[in-house]
């Protein structure tokens, strides 16, 4: 970052301007059009971070823009996305820009959008109803200069983020500001200037308003950051986590003496850190942070008034499906998240017998083993806070791999019969049918070399002899 706003200073450029910025600038200007990087593509760059998004703040309106791209195809296009409130998105050599008419707003009665929206002629303007100073510096396509009436840079220096004038009116008007707040804080590790923190918990009756896909995506790049219990610890701290998890905030002060040196929040969010470590997935760090959320649920005092949280990871996979639910996330995101959650409690014994190594690997599923891996080596992590000195599932993930290099039958359909086999040889499909499958299944997993038709079949009509006899 250094550098960067070295550079800035002695009046070189603030950053490489890509060349499809200046051919999209060039669309602009040949117009008599002003166009700006705006937002956290310019915040990313002087912070030494490539930009993922590129968004464009401009004196044109959305019908002007759209004309101007028109006229440019097929280079490109728009998409009235945003029309609206003056945005557009504009799609151009196979990047998506979001492009602003700059504008001023008035009005939140709702706590999520501006009852008024005028576009106006000035970037200044513009900038002053953005929300954090980092986020209110404007770069002039092509060539600069860089606009920066709050600040920003000197937030950036300092890790610090701060509102455009009072935090209290600018959380009022967007109740997501304040989780974005902390979301920044917990992606960016920054920290938030003393007048936000304040301003959080006043502002938290504004966030109820805030649709819950919204809330969801926040909190989704909370999780997605490099140390995500920086977030979930400022949410608690300010009471949003009460507000929009209390399900995770009960597991404050939820003790587990013994094996565990962290209560049961502080546990949850040591596992999540780890997951986050070693680069997991969303589903499997969703897994890390709830995987314990049922313990307050199950909670019960042993006969020597020891604590004990039996089946927790049921009651926890229940829960967290309400709150996956609740933020309305994809079937496909809740239940490998809650799969995984379900099976984390494993303990491996050198004394299993094969059968109980391929039994694993079926409750497991063999799509899931890796993540289930990394999740109960993020669990055992959290217990104490340390890393063990030896990988302790070396042993069974070497048994797992053994056997399934031998390519046996793991479900019904490597079984070698099928119901169409059973049937052809007089047995009546239907339920009884199913339960001698299953029966076939299980034989199979003792014994790998009971796979064949011959055996499977005279097996399976041993089984049905009493069912012939009552008929």
């Amino acid at each position: 970052m250094g550098n960067v706003l070295h550079g800035l200073i002695s009046g070189k450029p603030v950053f490489p301007v890509p060349q499809i910025l200046k051919e999209v600038s060039q669309i602009f200007t040949a117009r008599g059009k002003t166009v700006y990087l705006v937002g956290g593509a310019v915040r990313d760059s002087l912070g030494g971070k490539k930009p993922q998004d590129w968004d464009l703040a401009t004196d044109a309106v959305p019908d002007e823009v759209i004309a101007m791209f028109a006229e440019s195809v097929p280079r490109g296009y728009v998409i009235p996305t945003g029309i609206a409130h003056g945005t557009v998105t504009v799609r151009f050599r196979g990047r998506n820009m979001e492009v602003t008419t700059f504008r001023s707003e008035s009005g939140y009665s709702d706590g999520r959008r501006p009852d008024k929206v005028e576009f106006g002629t000035s970037i200044e303007a513009d900038l002053s109803r953005r929300d954090f100073t980092m986020n209110a510096m404007a770069y002039k396509l092509p060539g600069g200069p860089l606009l920066d009436p709050f600040d920003g840079i000197s937030d950036i220096k300092q890790k610090r983020i701060s509102c455009v004038g009072k935090a209290e009116e600018r959380f009022v008007e967007d109740g997501l500001r304040p989780l974005r707040a902390i979301r920044f804080a917990s992606q960016l590790d920054f920290w938030l200037d003393d007048s936000v923190l304040a301003a959080i918990p006043g502002a938290l009756p504004v966030c109820c308003h805030v649709a819950p896909e919204r809330i969801r995506d926040e909190l989704d790049k909370i999780i997605g950051s490099p140390r995500p219990s920086v977030g979930f610890l400022l949410m608690e701290k300010t009471g949003m986590l009460k507000l929009l998890i209390p399900e995770l905030d009960s597991c404050r002060g939820i003790e587990q003496k013994g094996f565990h040196r962290f209560d049961v929040l502080d546990h949850s969010l040591l596992t999540l850190d780890h997951a986050a470590k070693n680069n997991a997935s969303l589903e499997l760090r969703l897994a890390a942070l709830y995987h314990d959320i049922g313990k307050p649920t199950v909670r019960r005092a042993d006969d020597s008034g020891v604590w004990t949280f039996h089946q927790h990871e049921k009651e926890s996979s229940k829960i967290a499906r309400r709150i996956f639910l609740r933020f309305r996330y994809p079937n496909a995101v809740m239940d490998k998240a809650c799969h995984l959650m379900e099976q984390h409690m494993f303990f491996y014994d050198p004394n299993w017998s094969d059968a109980a190594v391929r039994r694993f690997i079926i409750r497991a599923g063999e799509d899931h083993l890796d993540d289930l891996y990394t999740l109960r080596r993020a669990d055992s992590f959290a217990h104490m806070g340390t890393e063990a000195p030896a990988d302790s599932l070396l042993p069974l993930i070497e048994r797992v791999d053994k056997i399934l290099a031998e390519k046996k039958a793991m479900s019904l359909k490597d079984l070698a019969v099928s119901g169409n086999d059973l049937a052809a040889a007089g047995i009546i499909p239907g339920k009884r049918m199913g339960v001698i499958l299953k029966e076939l299944m299980e034989a199979v997993l003792e014994d790998p070399e009971l796979n064949t038709k011959d055996k499977l079949l005279e097996m399976a009509l041993k089984m049905n002899e009493p069912f012939s006899k009552q008929n």
